[in-house]
């Protein structure tokens, strides 16, 4: 077999960035069912129809196809494609088990999503996303909006990374605002400003100008908001000093208020009013977010979500949510990519238990038993070569403890090989300190 190609987009970790993943998914879980929200997990293929009726995501499905399926294509219940997020899955999830929930639902989804983007750094194909939304019945209240922020900026606080700011937003501040100047598509309008940050204010300008119709005056006009920045609730004067008058832009600005002061009681510095952020999924309806890995603003955001309230309905009965969702993958790639976590070795063993000859590796393998009954990860070694190969094969792989049955009678020991200090000790009773017991990652 020829050496394989690897493939661009799918990332594949060492071991050692396997065991700081599981870590920061193990805090990131711990966080979200501190606040009440039950694990989901669903099915990584949707509907066809599904997938691409939600925004301008029709060039970024994986298609799901058998060898041997019809020359004209899948039709029915079999276009299928892989899920491109997670919240188009879960509304699909709610509407098929909504005589089995419990309203308002809080849940969290922490799974693999697939998008046929192009590769680049921290832009993948494959890629981990851990979720929460919280979905009722008919309405939503507001306050869930204002919950998200606190649920991510504790569950990022607590991992080993940089700071991060969430940006926070409205649509009906966007939507009314742009009704209150005579725009007349919204939607057009919210996905030329989304690309603010990647083309600039000129080419944004012109694009109002193709595809939402707007004049220069309101394209200026549309600039002007998106400029509007605050760490606080002075935004909504900002706002106001533009001269606009529209109900559902004084409803999505009292509703943005909202959000900033509950993060700002909470975690000051947390949230930041800022209205150039309008997310490209046609879906939102209400706050959207983004947010920045302070350092790393050049690669955008690494946690996004907001409210939606047409995503699912059955009938007359509609199914409100907001969520957000934290790129697992994204983050850990960024800084994976500029050497900016560790883990302080390589393998989860702390005991290698030493081979006095093959004949007692029963007696070996006794004590490892013993060790692992109490928590202690621990391997055996994979010879009886002589005591110091044994010791380099525990350096070589980071394992800090060496243990040595006793011969003859004499008393087990164990060896610190990193400061030389060995000393008896019972199987049954040795316990390593705790920062040995476990890697740890910095």
């Amino acid at each position: 077999m020829s050496k394989p190609t690897p493939i661009s987009g799918f990332p594949e970790w060492t071991p050692a960035q396997r065991m700081i993943e599981q870590y920061v998914l193990d805090k990131i879980r711990d966080t979200f069912e501190l606040y009440g929200f039950a694990p989901l997990e669903t099915r990584a293929v949707e509907p066809l129809d599904q997938l691409l009726r939600k925004g301008e995501t029709s060039k970024e499905v994986y298609l799901i196809r058998r060898l041997q399926a019809d020359a004209d294509g899948p039709t029915g219940d079999d276009a299928l494609g892989l899920h491109f997020d997670l919240t188009v899955p879960f509304a699909r999830y709610v509407l098929e088990n909504a005589g089995k929930l419990q309203f308002p639902f809080r849940r969290y989804q922490i799974q693999k999503v697939w998008r046929g983007e192009r590769p680049q750094e921290g832009r993948y194909r494959e890629f981990l996303q851990a979720d929460i939304d919280i979905v009722d019945r008919d309405t939503l209240a507001p306050h869930h909006e204002a919950e998200m922020p606190l649920v991510i900026g504790d569950a990022l606080r607590s991992l080993p990374i940089p700071p991060v700011r969430i940006q926070v937003n409205n649509r009906k501040i966007c939507e009314g605002f742009y009704r209150g100047i005579g725009l007349t598509d919204p939607e057009a309008a919210l996905r030329a400003v989304d690309k603010l940050d990647k083309i600039g204010p000129a080419r944004v300008a012109e694009l109002l100008a193709q595809t939402a119709g707007a004049s220069e005056a309101q394209a200026k006009a549309v600039l002007s908001l998106a400029e509007i920045s605050a760490p606080d609730a002075s935004f909504a004067d900002a706002v106001r000093a533009l001269g606009v008058s529209d109900p559902m832009l004084d409803e999505g600005v009292e509703e943005l208020v909202r959000v900033v002061e509950t993060a700002a009681a909470h975690s000051p510095g947390l949230c930041v009013a800022d209205l150039r952020i309008a997310r490209g999924l046609d879906y939102y309806t209400g706050t959207v977010y983004e947010t920045q890995l302070i350092g790393y603003e050049r690669f955008g955001s690494i946690c996004s979500g907001g409210r939606y309230d047409n995503l699912a309905s059955a009938g007359a009965t509609r199914f409100p949510g907001v969520g957000i969702s934290i790129g697992v993958t994204r983050l850990l790639g960024l800084l994976f990519g500029a050497g900016a976590l560790s883990v302080s070795r390589d393998v989860p063993t702390c005991v290698l238990v030493a081979v006095t000859s093959e004949e007692q590796r029963a007696a070996s393998n006794r004590v490892a038993e013993a060790l692992r009954s109490r928590g202690v990860p621990t391997e055996v070694s994979p010879s009886a070569a002589k005591f110091g190969k044994q010791i380099r094969y525990a350096e070589r792989r980071g394992i800090p403890y060496v243990w040595f049955p006793g011969v003859d009678g004499a008393a087990d020991e164990v060896k610190d090989i990193r400061s030389g200090e060995q000393a008896a000790a019972a199987a049954g009773e040795w316990t390593p300190p705790r920062a040995d017991l476990r890697p740890l990652v910095s």
